[in-house]
């Protein structure tokens, strides 16, 4: 068993409140595969029921619609988990998810969890906790699709994204390597033609700039996102 799996349960928040020696029987369920940068690891709509925990590496969850178009619905990074609602009721899978960065992941079968829970309760306790916290995520994510326009939406994507992977700016603001505009569009859950229009209008409002392979997102815009669109 990879002493990771273990480690990482004790300091992911589904599992962290568990008793030591139920993190310690949920390890050595797992086991462990490898993903390469660009593989998928389930399909929407696929029949897999396996529950993952990220132990390495970067993976995105994305739904896409029948003109190709993907809404990007979440980013798993170690210690997160996905793949839970299929462990629960064996449906299938609801969204794809791909590895952003060559990664590792710990993965327990839908048999062996079902074999826990029969003799532990608690465990199911802990994991629907996450189930609801998935839910208010999406209830957000559906309240700005109804009431903000592509640009708003793409500048608090934007925000959200230099916060969690970009770099301070000596003005106050952030720096973020640039994305194409199909990557844009999933974040903004728009078309790319709306985004080329809502990049423009972002620019046109000073909120970013683009120069070489960064996009620069200014202090007023975040100051815009924490006071208008939360």
């Amino acid at each position: 068993m990879d002493n990771r799996i273990e480690r990482y349960l004790k300091q992911t928040y589904i599992f962290k409140d568990l008793p030591e020696k139920y993190i310690k029987l949920l390890a050595t369920y797992f086991r462990t595969i490898k993903v390469k940068k660009g593989e998928v690891v389930f399909y929407q709509y696929d029949e897999s029921t396996d529950f993952y925990i990220v132990l390495e590496g970067k993976l995105q969850a994305y739904i896409s619609n029948e003109e190709g178009e993907d809404l990007v619905l979440a980013v798993f990074k170690p210690g997160d988990v996905f793949g839970e609602m299929s462990l629960f009721d064996g449906k299938p899978r609801s969204a794809t998810v791909e590895a952003k960065e060559d990664s590792v992941l710990g993965v327990l079968s839908r048999k062996k969890f079902i074999e826990i829970l029969k003799e532990n309760s608690t465990i199911a306790i802990e994991l629907l906790k996450i189930m609801v916290k998935r839910l208010r995520e999406a209830d957000k994510m559906i309240e700005a699709l109804a009431f903000f326009d592509v640009s708003d939406r793409l500048l608090k994507a934007l925000v959200t994204l230099a916060k969690e992977e970009g770099e301070k700016t000596k003005e106050g603001g952030y720096r973020i390597k640039k994305k194409t505009h199909r990557e844009l569009a999933s974040l903004a859950g728009s078309s790319r033609e709306a985004v080329t229009k809502a990049m423009k209008a972002l620019t046109f409002r000073n909120f970013i700039k683009q120069e070489g392979d960064y996009i620069y997102i200014s202090p007023e815009a975040e100051e815009y996102v924490e006071v208008q669109l939360t």
